[in-house]
């Protein structure tokens, strides 16, 4: 079968023959109909060597939809022929965060003894889905997608889960009455927009240095759009200060400006790994009350929420699909900035 690769560290991806993957045990087969592409994958290729534990080759994609076709001799044979979305966290399921329907904080998913970033799941340590099939290793990381085509759903795999996860967490501070800033309106920023008008939000500052990525908050329902956070510092004085900010871009440029925009009580919430750094003190003079948070991804749970969202319409991503062959060229568009919403590969 064909299957986009990274071969060397800091490397390019490259199309190559493989060999077809043949499931055992609990494990389960399927074939791909979508892979959503992340800029986490940007993050893996571009690592030095002795920062993953990862083997190589390997097979990227970590947001996966598709048909199970087939199932080892321990497997449940019921999820054959259904539509799944995969959960790409592979957790031991068996540690006390994962007792708790945490398996996003997995104990076994810490940093390795030797300092390597472990194994996660699919295409970040095991062979993700910009392939024709992969392997799962049980029902447990399935979640049926009921009306939803493999293109809808696969971005909500990550895109969706970890917007909705880093909102979600924060349940206790959106109301009606919230002011929220969304910075970086790309694959999980227009997300995480929809999600919190869902959740009645009426205040949502958008901010992204993109005329595209700007116009679509707007349509979603940012109800402010701003090129930097220094040119949206004013609109959200006149509101108050912002009670959650939302940094989907993580960059030396927004996080420090993040917490300079908080309200009394308020949080900064930072999801992307863009290499900006925060220094938080209380006799820095920060708000009173002030809170900074770094959530990781979602639980399966989570996922089975976002699907439900997205089949009742209220979550959509916006995504461009294209062949597998063309996944290399489109990782480089993705890399220029050139994708708006999320990029999906449909191997079929």
């Amino acid at each position: 079968m064909r299957a986009v690769q990274l071969l060397e560290w800091g490397g390019l991806p490259h199309l190559r023959d493989v060999p077809e993957p043949k499931p055992e045990g609990e494990q389960l087969l399927i074939t791909v109909q979508a892979a959503g592409l992340c800029l986490s994958d940007l993050h893996v290729m571009d690592a030095p060597g002795g920062t993953f534990s990862y083997p190589l080759p390997l097979t990227l994609g970590h947001e996966v939809a598709g048909i199970v076709i087939a199932a080892g001799s321990d497997a449940d044979t019921s999820w054959i022929g259904r539509s799944v979305i995969v959960h790409g966290i592979w957790a031991c399921r068996k540690c006390r965060n994962c007792r708790r329907g945490r398996e996003n904080y997995c104990l076994e998913l810490r940093p390795m003894v030797d300092g390597l970033l472990p194994v996660i799941g699919n295409g970040l340590g095991w062979p993700g889905g910009l392939a024709d099939q992969m392997l799962v290793p049980s029902s447990d990381v399935l979640v049926d997608i009921k009306s939803l085509s493999a293109v809808q759903a696969a971005p909500l795999a990550d895109a969706g889960l970890t917007a909705y996860h880093a909102v979600n967490s924060h349940r206790s501070l959106i109301d009606e009455n919230t002011v929220a800033v969304v910075i970086g309106v790309g694959g999980l920023g227009h997300l995480a927009i929809q999600i919190l008008k869902h959740m009645q939000v009426k205040a949502i500052v958008a901010v992204d240095n993109r005329t595209t990525a700007l116009e679509l908050a707007r349509r979603l329902g940012a109800t402010s759009t701003h090129s930097s956070m220094e040119d949206a510092a004013s609109a959200i004085a006149e509101l108050g200060a912002a009670d959650i900010v939302f940094d989907f871009a993580g960059a030396p440029s927004t996080v420090g400006a993040a917490a300079d925009a908080l309200a009394p009580g308020g949080r900064v919430v930072v999801v992307g790994s863009g290499g900006g750094r925060v220094t938080v003190g209380k006799d820095l003079g920060m708000a009173s009350g002030w809170q900074v948070s770094a959530p990781f991804w979602g639980t399966r749970a989570d996922l089975e929420a976002v699907v439900d969202l997205a089949v009742a319409g209220v979550l959509h991503a916006e995504s461009t699909s294209y062949p597998l062959e063309r996944a290399p060229e489109v990782y480089r568009r993705l890399r220029a900035g050139e994708i708006d919403g999320r990029a999906v590969i449909v191997p079929g």
